[in-house]
């Protein structure tokens, strides 16, 4: 996605809807607008942690993403932040035997427990 050409970013998942996907896709094949949800799964590490807790998630709010989830492995969970007032504001942490559901993804629903079942 590129903002700005000095603000460019690429998150894990992207979902747009398909209005703002025709407003959003240049003719250079690439996102210039926030998409309506931003997903991230968090890498290994302080600095790539604070990327995504910090920088992106400040960046994507800015721009107008409607929600933004972090995805942690180790703790088997999904932080959900949703914009409040202009700004994220952290709504739920999604953790084992929860049930994951967004107003942006009518009829999408998944168990907490069965995302990271693989995980060892």
């Amino acid at each position: 996605m590129i903002f700005a050409d000095d603000d460019d970013v690429v998150p894990d998942v992207a979902w747009l809807s398909n209005e703002r996907l025709a407003a959003a896709l240049a003719e250079d094949g690439k996102l210039h607008s926030a998409p309506d949800l931003v997903i991230e799964v968090l890498s290994p590490g302080p600095r790539n942690q604070r990327r995504d807790r910090e920088a992106k998630l400040n960046l994507y709010s800015r721009r107008g993403v409607l929600e933004y989830w972090i995805v942690d492995p180790p703790k088997r969970a999904i932080e959900v932040y949703r914009q409040q007032h202009a700004q994220f504001a952290l709504i739920t942490t999604w953790a084992q035997g929860d049930l994951m559901k967004s107003p942006l993804l009518p009829g999408f629903s998944a168990r907490i427990d069965e995302l990271f079942a693989d995980l060892p």
